[in-house]
């Protein structure tokens, strides 16, 4: 008989559901997100107590911060000018080859102004004044493009590099090879604030990779901290309680996993328990702002997008390997009508935290050693979208996965550039055309990886990021 349920009715896996062990009420797939694995940046073992991916080479960045302005920002309106709308303004362009998810129609000009900025005269609207004054920091491409006009899909394939089947995402492929450098806090954090994004936890999920490199959601929307994550503290049980009930529980997952040797799932249980187990002393501290200077409080402004970037930069500070920021649930960069109003609105909500982060990073020596990243999953058409009837021009965009913009800075990127253009109308990239699987194969490189040669034996066969796509772009490193 086993000596676990020899004393009782009850089914050994009912009654650790059962605990009320302070962190019992995480969420485990939020838990998974650490481990003891870690290389230093020259690919000598610094802090790990267990084998992790050797580095492949010298990387010039540690950290991610992965800025998600969800919904499709628009190009043309943002970092692209395209003078030649204006001059064509509500004239039919010659795209009927380039199908878009709904029937657009003439030439839109885009309604915010254009000027160059700092020593590079890189041209930024004013949708982003204050971060338009760090333009010297960012590398922008203009010559990105993705596969299909759909947010799921192009959620999907930013995230994960496939856009219908279920594969790692990126934060969970650099975790797995990196490991972490701060024990009690997640290596890979998701900040959302409200619901989840179009596609959930798939955006940061770990598919076939051990469950310990998911990502763990926070819902930046909570100014309370101790309401950031769930049942963090146990304010029935004394710290000794909890370290005995801690120890037991560890017992019997250890005696679990002996008799069900490889099970993934068992050894991804234990990490989690450790993990929320450790985070109780260090996780409540780190994501409180209020215990920032006033002036930095200030520097990054009000709301949950200016609030979540500051709390990016802490984590980052503490360890965190890949911190992403997601701009609200659903999509609110998806400006179908009223561009003017709804791009200049979600613009606000951001525009002084971006630059403060970036202002900030470099302040703290953070900045060369972080790769920050500011994309969404497409652009939007630089002609008017039309009423779901046909008819009737709502002044604002469609889906336009040919061509759009996103920006780099820190972490090993190149200063003051803009990469790779679009035609004339801002409609599909033309010179030095990006994919996805080329931003992958970058960023990896920039964590010193192959992406070529960063796999993952799953099923049979050996798995990457990139798949059999993506070229290093040379050309926007330092």
């Amino acid at each position: 008989m086993d000596p676990i349920q020899s004393n009782s009715s009850m089914p050994r896996r009912h009654w650790m559901r059962s605990c009320g062990m302070g962190f019992g009420g995480l969420a485990l797939s939020s838990m998974l997100a650490s481990s003891s694995r870690g290389f230093a940046q020259d690919g000598s073992q610094g802090l790990a107590t267990q084998g992790a991916l050797p580095l492949h080479f010298a990387g010039k960045a540690k950290h991610v911060i992965h800025v998600f302005l969800n919904g499709g920002v628009s190009q043309v309106d943002t970092f692209d000018p395209k003078p030649e709308l204006t001059k064509r303004a509500g004239q039919i362009l010659p795209f009927e080859n380039l199908k878009t998810e709904r029937k657009t129609g003439v030439a839109l000009p885009s309604p915010f102004a254009f000027a160059q900025h700092g020593q590079s005269g890189i041209p930024v609207s004013d949708l982003f004044p204050k971060l338009a004054q760090c333009v010297d920091e960012m590398t922008i491409i203009r010559s990105m493009n993705a596969e299909l006009p759909s947010h799921e899909l192009s959620l999907m394939l930013m995230n994960t590099g496939d856009q219908r089947l279920v594969r790692p995402s990126l934060g969970s492929w650099l975790t797995w090879g990196m490991g972490t450098i701060n024990e009690n806090l997640p290596a890979f954090v998701a900040l959302c604030p409200g619901g989840l994004p179009v596609g959930g936890a798939g955006n940061w999920r770990s598919a076939f990779l051990p469950g310990a490199y998911q990502g763990t959601r926070v819902d930046t929307s909570k100014t309370d901290t101790s309401k950031l994550i769930d049942h963090l503290q146990n304010k029935r049980l004394s710290a000794s309680q909890q370290s005995k009930q801690f120890e037991l529980l560890q017992q019997l997952n250890q005696k679990h996993f002996e008799e069900r040797p490889g099970e993934a799932a068992i050894e991804a249980r234990r990490k989690s328990f450790e993990l929320a187990y450790r985070m109780q002393t260090e996780a409540s501290e780190a994501f409180d702002i209020s215990k920032e200077p006033e002036h930095i409080l200030k520097m990054y402004g009000e709301g949950p997008q200016n609030r979540q970037l500051l709390i990016a930069r802490r984590l980052v500070e503490r360890g965190v390997r890949f911190v992403q920021t997601w701009h609200g649930e659903m999509q609110p960069w998806d400006s179908h009508s009223n561009i003017q109003q709804e791009h200049r609105k979600v613009a606000n909500e951001c525009d002084s935290g971006l630059a403060a982060l970036l202002i900030d990073l470099k302040q703290r020596g953070l900045l060369d050693q972080t790769l920050v990243l500011c994309t969404g999953e497409f652009g939007r058409t630089p002609t008017v979208e039309m009423g779901q009837d046909g008819g009737g021009a709502s002044q604002g965009r469609d889906h336009n996965h040919w061509g759009f913009s996103l920006w780099m800075a820190g972490g090993g990127i190149r200063r003051g550039m803009v990469y790779g253009s679009t035609d004339e109308f801002g409609f599909k990239a033309v010179e030095n055309p990006v994919s996805i699987h080329d931003l992958h194969a970058t960023i990896l490189h920039l964590m010193g990886y192959d992406h070529q040669r960063m796999t993952f034996r799953y099923a049979g066969r050996d798995f990457r990021l990139t798949d059999v796509h993506g070229n290093v772009l040379q050309a926007i490193l330092a």
